[in-house]
């Protein structure tokens, strides 16, 4: 269920032990975390992960997500950075620094051994307030990540971290952080088509191999 839609569900969450979404509860059983092997096993059903991208190119389709979400935040009018689509009540101006934010934590949280939810909840700073600021506050973070990038040894993908939703590897989470960003840039760019904006197309093989939902939201 969705908690911001019935937030008595988080209550009934906590109950059974679990602090924080993701989570997957059964009767009186409930496992905390994005953790689908524990998930298949709790709902009695046979699963198989699929193969995951290598973290080299994880790494350079995280770094083009970037790219296209600094390419897509230049074209939005400052106005329309301050609307918010009815699927969900968040400026398009947080959408976007949400995308370079989720990536940023990804490498802070592999260097601190611990990434909390907070990093994920914080809005756009007032200094951000037109498209160019936000692309420019993206190629910082494009930078601090390929930097990141370039200096790990294929061992740091094997390390495991805390994680507000469960232990996780670096390469776990590194997949997680690409499809996360992956699929706010889907949103990012059905959202000011309704607006009349037409962006450059995101390349096709962009979204290959990536576990994205079917649905925008």
């Amino acid at each position: 269920m969705d908690v911001q839609a019935q937030p008595e569900t988080l209550a009934e969450l906590r109950r059974l032990g679990v602090p924080l979404v993701p989570a997957l509860a059964v009767g009186e059983r409930a496992v905390h975390g994005w953790n689908p092997p524990a998930y298949a096993a709790l709902l009695g059903v046979d699963w198989a992960p699929a193969a995951k991208l290598p973290p080299g190119e994880l790494s350079r389709r995280l770094d083009r997500i970037l790219e296209c979400t600094q390419e897509l935040v230049r074209v939005v009018p400052e106005p329309l950075l301050d609307w918010s689509p009815p699927e969900r009540a968040r400026p398009l101006r947080d959408l976007a620094y949400h995308v370079f934010r989720l990536s940023l934590a990804f490498v802070d949280g592999m260097d601190l051994g611990e990434l909390p939810e907070g990093w994920l909840g914080e809005r756009a700073p007032a200094e951000l307030r037109d498209g160019e600021a936000i692309a420019r506050y993206g190629a910082l973070v494009r930078a601090r990540v390929s930097g990141w990038f370039e200096g790990a040894s294929d061992r740091e993908f094997e390390r495991v971290i805390r994680v507000y939703y469960g232990p996780q590897s670096g390469h776990d989470l590194l997949e997680r952080t690409t499809w996360h960003a992956a699929q706010h840039l889907r949103q990012l760019y059905a959202l000011v088509e309704r607006h009349g904006l037409t962006p450059e197309p995101v390349p096709v093989d962009l979204f290959a191999g990536l576990p994205l939902p079917d649905a925008l939201w």
